[in-house]
């Protein structure tokens, strides 16, 4: 934090640096569809990471930086510092779901997972739920040691030299005892040699959508969770999976009167009565389960209405919201649409408190991207533990990072790679554009469908749709393609002073 002379504190731009990489290709290597990762969530304590793939993988990854020197004077016996940000390590994977076949409407259903979110662990096992277009399952993941018998009478190097096998006694071995006898009869001792990750899928909740579900998220309580696809969202108990409850239904009677669908849904991280879902047309309800048991009608309404000179045929289509999150403090929510990030107050229904544009130099090219069909992509955004930036990706493997406190013009542009800050740059998150300047734009899209405002050349193919942000730490965690990338920014050295004003 820094302190200005006129009493305002401003944050500091963060500072990103490459940690880590896993399932990195090498250049020229083919990707895979299988491998290719969809869904990605850090646990509550950010201790572990989980990834979901095309092919219907679970991944965990665990954080080994500071394990085994938790106390002061350990750390202090050291010779080199500990790690001032978190790193992971593989722990495990696990096939969560099959490709299956819906004979009844003669559908394929795809194993891809389309989002994982982690449960409450319990003595020392670790929950997560994961979904794919039809059926959620939740999975438990214990280390179990692997047992052996030793101690035995039976001498296997004896047995060997004779030519017979050795192994279990009975009555189809030709075992002999010895001519004088064993001295003394040795008891099996059975002893564990190591231990090994047993995953167990524990519940199966299917048969309860019609729709692609396209949202899990767990409710603060511990004990229930909600699955929505396109028309519904189901309330589920963790321990019941043959049973559960409408809690939204948007299906109108006739399919030809249907206006919108919903797009994401998410409990609040505190209150557990609360949840918000978005919508194809640009609204965020937010919606008490007390009220009644089926939540048509919603609490709170959020929408930031257009003039009717800015409307175009494309209008609706990216004011679509493809990704809502609750900040960690559960006061703010925030969105995104194929254009801007917002976020939004709870206290405040009218707009959004902060707007962020993401690729604003697109905007001239929508046809080319309708025809394309890239303005239909799907990102997801996140915010930081301490509430004060968001991020989400873009095409290029780009991600996008903004401050979002009162004041701050952060918005930086890196890429996922090991050097993320080559192609960087720092624009205002709020840019104020005049006619000439879209001109420009426009005059340049015509001439190179693929190149920014910054000159920086744009690869449509390439899309960094899934990024997570560490609960704790300025850490976040990237998919591209088959590629888990890891960044971190350090945090700037606290300076209360403040600076001499001219």
């Amino acid at each position: 934090m820094i302190t200005m002379g006129n009493g305002e504190t401003r944050v500091p731009p963060l500072e990103w640096k490459f940690s880590q990489v896993f399932g990195e290709r090498a250049a020229g290597e083919e990707v895979q569809e299988a491998d290719i990762i969809s869904a990605i969530e850090f646990d509550k304590t950010g201790e572990h990471l989980a990834t979901g793939d095309r092919g219907g993988r679970v991944v965990l990854f665990e954080r080994i930086d500071g394990k085994g020197c938790t106390l002061r004077k350990d750390q202090e016996k050291m010779d080199y510092p500990a790690a001032r940000h978190p790193e992971f390590r593989y722990k495990t994977e696990f096939q969560s779901h099959e490709p299956e076949f819906d004979y009844l409407k003669s559908l394929e259903i795809e194993e891809k997972i389309n989002k994982v979110r982690w449960c409450q662990t319990a003595n020392g096992a670790l929950f997560l739920l994961s979904a794919n277009d039809k059926t959620v399952k939740y999975w438990k993941v214990q280390e179990k040691k692997i047992k052996k018998i030793c101690d035995m009478n039976l001498d296997s190097s004896a047995s060997a030299r004779n030519g017979e096998l050795s192994g279990p006694t009975g009555a189809a071995t030709d075992f002999v005892f010895p001519s004088g006898g064993f001295p003394s009869l040795h008891l099996p001792v059975i002893v564990g040699r190591e231990t090994n990750l047993v995953p167990r899928c524990r519940r199966i909740y299917a048969h309860a959508h019609d729709y692609h579900i396209n949202s899990i998220s767990n409710n603060s309580d511990g004990e229930t969770f909600i699955s929505a696809d396109d028309l519904r969202i189901n309330l589920w108990n963790l321990d019941i999976s043959n049973q559960s409850f409408n809690i939204v239904d948007v299906k109108p009677v006739n399919m030809e009167d249907l206006t919108e669908v919903i797009t994401s849904a998410e409990f609040h991280p505190t209150q557990c009565n609360t949840l918000a879902y978005s919508s194809s047309k640009g609204t965020i309800r937010l919606i008490d389960m007390r009220q009644s048991a089926l939540c048509d009608t919603h609490a709170k309404l959020f929408v930031e209405h257009e003039t009717a000179s800015s409307r175009s045929f494309f209008t609706e289509i990216i004011a679509s919201i493809s990704d809502i999150k609750f900040g960690k403090d559960g006061r703010h929510i925030l969105s995104r649409d194929y254009m801007t990030l917002k976020l939004w107050d709870l206290n405040m229904e009218s707009g959004p408190v902060a707007t962020f544009q993401v690729h604003d130099h697109l905007r001239p090219k929508l046809c080319d991207l309708y025809d394309s069909d890239s303005i239909f992509d799907k990102f997801e955004c996140c915010l930081s533990g301490d509430g004060l930036h968001v991020a989400t990706g873009s095409y290029s493997n780009h991600f996008r990072v903004f401050g979002c406190n009162s004041g701050s013009n952060e918005a930086t542009t890196l890429e996922a790679s090991k050097n993320p800050m080559r192609h960087q740059t720092q624009t205002s998150s709020r840019p104020i554009r005049s006619l000439t300047s879209l001109g420009r734009s426009r005059r340049r899209g015509a001439e190179n469908l693929n190149v920014d405002a910054n000159g920086v050349a744009y690869d449509f193919s390439t899309k960094l749709l899934h990024l997570a942000w560490h609960p704790t730490s300025n850490t976040l965690a990237c998919a591209a393609a088959n590629s888990l990338y890891i960044y971190y920014a350090e945090d700037a050295p606290k300076n209360d002073a403040a600076p001499n004003q001219p």
